[in-house]
This record gives C-alpha cells, sequence and structure tokens, in this order.
C-alpha cells in the first residue's frame, strides 16, 4: 500500500511538474504583457574587481537590452512598449551547477534537473513583478581569464547562465550573450555551426540577400557572429550590430511563418 502511495505521489508531482513547464512555454511567448526577467550578478572567480564591477551594477545598465528587444519585437509587429522587463536582483553568494563538458544525454538531463532544482532553492528576489525568467550572470576579471566558459539556458524552467566579463568595456558583447541565452529559454535555436562556430546560411545570415553577401554589417542573434567571409566572422561587439531574423522571431511567437 506504501509502495503504491508513493508512486502515486510521484506521478502527482510529475504530471504538476510538466503541466508547470507547459504553462510557462505557452504564456511566456504570447506576448500580451511584458515578459520580466530577472537578473542575479554573481562573482565568478571571488577577485575584488569583480566583486567592484558587481557591487556598481544599477538597473539604468540594462535599459539598451530592453531597447533591444522593443526595437527588434516591433519589426514583427509586436506592439508592447516594454515587451520585456528587466529587473536586476540581489547578487548571489552561489554558482549555479555547470553543465557537463562533452556530456552524455544522460550526464546533461542529470544537469538540468539540478540545475533547475538549484535556481528554485535561490532565496533572493529581486523588487518588482515576478519573474517568468532569472539569468544567473556570472562575472571574471578580464586579468584573470581571457576564454569565459559556453553559457547556457534551459527552456524547461525558463532559466539561464551567461558567463560574462567583469568589465564596462565588455558591456556591449556581455548583452549579446545576456539576449541570446534569454532567447534560448523561449525556444529559439542556434543558428550556427558547432563545429566551427560559423553562422548559418541563410537563416543565421542578417542579410542573407545581400549582393555581395561578404562582408556581412550585423548578426543574427542566435548565430552571434558577423560573417566576414565563407570562413570567418567577428563576434559584435554590442547590440546595434545584432538583429533578431525570421526564422529565430517565428520561434518565440513575433511572427508565424
Amino acid at each position: 500500500m506504501f509502495r503504491r502511495l508513493r508512486i502515486l505521489v510521484l506521478l502527482l508531482i510529475l504530471a504538476v511538474v510538466a503541466m508547470s513547464t507547459w504553462t510557462d512555454s505557452v504564456y511566456s511567448t504570447r506576448w500580451n504583457a511584458p515578459l520580466t526577467v530577472a537578473l542575479y550578478p554573481i562573482n565568478g572567480d571571488g577577485s575584488d574587481i569583480t566583486a567592484n564591477y558587481i557591487a556598481d551594477l544599477a538597473q539604468a545598465d540594462f535599459e539598451s537590452l530592453e531597447a533591444f528587444f522593443r526595437t527588434e519585437s516591433a519589426e514583427y509587429g509586436v506592439t508592447l512598449q516594454r515587451p520585456v522587463w528587466i529587473t536586476l536582483a540581489p547578487p548571489l553568494g552561489a554558482l549555479p551547477p555547470a553543465p557537463p563538458r562533452g556530456g552524455n544525454m544522460f550526464q546533461v538531463m542529470i544537469w538540468s534537473l539540478h540545475f533547475r532544482a538549484w535556481s528554485w532553492w535561490v532565496p533572493e528576489k529581486p523588487p518588482g513583478p515576478t519573474a517568468r525568467i532569472r539569468m544567473f550572470l556570472t562575472f571574471h576579471d578580464p586579468n584573470l581569464t581571457t576564454t569565459l566558459d559556453h553559457s547556457t539556458a534551459l527552456r524547461k524552467g525558463l532559466i539561464g547562465t551567461a558567463q560574462l566579463f567583469a568589465d564596462r568595456r565588455a558591456s556591449g558583447s556581455n548583452f549579446v550573450v545576456i539576449a541570446h541565452e534569454l532567447m534560448h529559454t523561449l525556444g529559439a535555436t542556434d543558428k550556427y555551426d558547432p563545429r566551427t562556430n560559423l553562422p548559418l546560411l541563410p537563416n543565421g545570415y542578417a542579410e542573407p540577400g545581400r549582393k555581395p553577401l561578404y562582408p556581412q554589417r550585423l548578426a543574427e542573434l542566435m548565430a552571434g557572429r558577423i560573417p566576414i567571409s565563407a570562413s570567418s566572422a567577428e563576434i559584435p561587439e554590442s547590440l546595434r550590430e545584432v538583429i533578431v531574423g525570421g526564422d529565430t522571431a517565428a520561434e518565440i511567437g513575433w511572427s508565424k511563418k
């Protein structure tokens, strides 16, 4: 009897989680109300430079990130004045679980569950409305770290991590990374070749019909790079060099294809 009751409880928990995941994915891409996003800064290396950088962060620093989503969504007919509403949460003192490097499907699944469980226990809450999406921003002192680990995000759970530099001069490229991972939580897919990191033609190009094709002037957000030639691409310096392409817009509910 106890065994049957335990199985029933587990099935009920799974049903609640599945329903919650489905509800989150549907309502997060309806675009009939602002999508609230909480950003949680984290000191990734314990350095004083990183700590001071995080301490100086303010809500106003992320206005250009909101403006990017407002401008790009308007291109596809979204009429919200504030499609993405970003709030800055208090800094966290713990790092999110790192995804497995080269892990198999089972290892990735275990990490995904671990990450979601970890995020549920985050005590700090940002000001303003309850966030639908939570992004954990891990900052690193560029004097200590020159190459950042891969950022990642989960649609199930609407959470993501972004590996960033604790340097005001890197704010533009940091915002590109945050925007890219935020879009993953909404169902947008990568549009670059994982073997080469080169944007895929045509859906990874901002201007696939441009003549001559190279060099491109802009990056498609989910491709993450500006194609300079068929074999080279550059990381954009800011969101001013980035657009959301048609395929990505369709994936997140901005348009229908």
